[in-house]
């Protein structure tokens, strides 16, 4: 089983409804029956077209999997719950994001938004800081994919008190590398209480590697996923969620060139994590989230001095590993096929209040918003290799709100609550407008289909 990055081109959407059926036809077209599409983003548009990069598996039909939806799927909400005002943020992986796209700098985003929202939905990319993770109570921490499936109303989030999370290692050749692993695992059992029934190291890997597209993404291809996907069927009644370590090959420099301030680099580690998470937790409905294993001493070693804050998780740890267990711990249980009509029961796309962006990020998270009629809110503070306009989407009137950094996405969130339009709390306030149907060049009667009119009528 190969796991891969395609880069395919679709004539610019022209239209005001049916968006993703749109997409979801024209990427089918080109993909063989036996390709799977794991991962979809829209990295530039322009006049004419847009330019797409997909993450696909291929040679699906090796192992027999119990996922057989499509990324696609899409159910739509009959209306908005409004018992709860409930948040999703995203921070894509691998577009370089001026927050979040690096070692969990996000995090203090999410404990902003989070105390403005009853539950704030995030993926790991937004709060995994190497050894620290510090999500607030209220969030819940799912892969990328299930926040797709969520906002396209293909599966449900049902909170729990913990899970049992399996640990799923590289057997490293330096055994140094695997045992701290499994120290790590033995921290969280020790200090939070993880209950972590199955740690299992792998002499057979997975060959990750890390690359970069042509719009700047960091991607990568995956060979062998078989042999993680055998432990996942093996071992299935004893775990709930699954956390993974795991080797990726990236060229050597990376390792010191990521830290200098010179050299403006997208985190290479993150988007091949992003594809293999994506596929996990869509083909077995079961949390997922990666951290990188060190590959060398020498690696452990370097000396990258004082860094980026938004890098120095990354400088001051060795196995990366405690910020996806105490993730793992308490991830939410994903719910397929849930009922989307707002009574009690596990969080759907009928509970999400909004949708957090950096601006110019397409993706079926951006597009299943619009669908749904789930206002979007997009930062510009955030800038990204993405090279899209949100304002060129067919967004409902009201449903796409544009600032310029996550303080005022509080602002809006609570106007949004308290059902205030943003544009009457700011001055000048404009003027009411009125609109005159034409009239008709008939003569007006002032009786009119057996509905009585006004007593004068107007002349000609």
């Amino acid at each position: 089983m190969i796991l891969d990055e395609k880069e395919i081109k679709l004539p610019k959407y022209t239209g005001r409804n049916n968006i993703v059926e749109y997409f979801a036809r024209e990427v089918t077209e080109k993909l063989s029956p036996n390709d799977l599409p794991v991962r979809f983003v829209v990295t530039r548009t322009d006049e004419e077209c847009h330019q797409c990069e997909l993450g696909i598996l291929s040679h699906k039909n090796d192992i027999d999997f119990p996922q057989k939806s499509s990324i696609f799927d899409f159910r739509k909400r009959d209306f908005e719950n409004v018992d709860e005002f409930n948040t999703v943020l995203l921070v894509p992986t691998g577009i370089g994001a001026e927050i979040g796209g690096h070692s969990g700098d996000a995090g203090p985003v999410a404990r902003l938004l989070a105390a403005a929202c009853d539950n704030l939905v995030v993926h790991p990319n937004v709060v995994n800081a190497a050894d620290i993770n510090e999500m607030p109570e209220n969030t819940l921490y799912v892969e990328g994919s299930v926040i797709t499936r969520l906002l396209m109303g293909t599966v449900g989030l049902k909170k729990v008190r913990s899970n049992r999370v399996m640990l799923v290692i590289d057997k490293h050749e330096d055994k140094f590398f695997h045992e701290a692993a499994i120290n790590s695992a033995s921290a969280a059992r020790a200090a939070f209480g993880l209950d972590c029934p199955l740690v299992i190291a792998m002499d057979d890997k997975v060959l990750m590697r890390s690359l970069f597209s042509n719009s700047g993404r960091a991607v990568g291809r995956i060979e062998y996923l078989e042999l993680i996907c055998e432990i996942l069927k093996k071992h299935r009644s004893k775990y709930d969620a699954v956390a993974l370590s795991s080797l990726i090959e990236v060229p050597e420099h990376f390792h010191g060139d990521y830290f200098r301030d010179d050299i403006d680099m997208v985190n290479p580690w993150g988007g091949v994590e992003a594809m293999l998470t994506h596929t996990l937790s869509t083909l077995f409905n079961v949390p997922s989230a990666h951290s990188p294993m060190m590959t060398s001493k020498e690696v452990m070693n370097l000396d990258v001095g004082v860094v980026d804050p938004r890098k120095a998780a990354e400088a001051v740890s060795t196995t990366y590993l405690h910020c996806i267990l105490k993730g793992l711990h308490k991830s939410p249980r994903i719910i397929p096929n849930p009922l989307i009509h707002g009574h009690s029961g596990p969080l759907t796309a009928a509970d999400v209040s909004c949708l957090v962006i950096p601006d110019g990020c397409v993706g079926l998270p951006t597009l299943a918003a619009i669908e749904q009629g789930i206002p979007v809110i997009a930062v510009r503070e955030n800038r990204n290799r993405m090279q899209n306009r949100l304002e060129e989407l067919p967004f409902a009137p009201r449903k796409l709100f544009m600032v310029d950094n996550y303080l005022e996405v509080v602002g809006i969130m609570n106007a949004l609550k308290a059902g205030v339009a943003p544009e009457t709390v700011r001055r000048p306030l404009s003027r009411t407008t009125v609109h005159e149907p034409q009239k008709s060049s008939a003569k007006q009667h002032p009786l009119i289909d057996g509905v009585l009119g006004f007593d004068s009528v107007i002349d000609e």
